[in-house]
């Protein structure tokens, strides 16, 4: 088991920025993967990034590559996702989701065992 506490969101406006916090503990997350879904008012929840556990070369969704940075500092048990030239369409629940080692990295949710609460996003445009 791992548990994961997301912090840092907030009401910024667009073209700000703001710093997502996740924080696990009970145990090491130094050989998981690790992500960043969101979930916006009235839709599916969705991947945003991935980041394995040695930290290369984070994957990105689409509509958020060039403006997020997703990073972990193993021996902190931290993850950080840097957002940059935020939109009102980024407006959503931001979870924090580790799973278990394994190839590759996954922007398939059900393939990730443990979640946080959330951290809520709000961009006014």
């Amino acid at each position: 088991q791992v548990q994961l506490v997301e912090s840092g969101g907030g009401l910024v406006q667009a073209g700000g920025s703001l710093r997502l916090s996740c924080a696990a503990s009970a145990r090491t997350i130094s050989p998981l993967p690790m992500a960043w879904f969101r979930q916006a008012p009235g839709k599916e929840r969705e991947f945003v990034a991935a980041i394995a556990e040695s930290g290369w070369r984070p994957l990105y969704a689409d509509s958020v590559k060039g403006r997020f940075t997703l990073s972990r500092v193993n021996i902190q048990n931290m993850v950080y996702l840097q957002m940059n030239s935020l939109k009102f369409a980024d407006t959503a629940i931001y979870y924090c989701a580790a799973r278990e080692p394994g190839p590759g990295l996954s922007r398939m949710e059900n393939e990730y065992a443990y979640w946080g609460q959330g951290t809520q996003v709000t961009v006014s445009s």
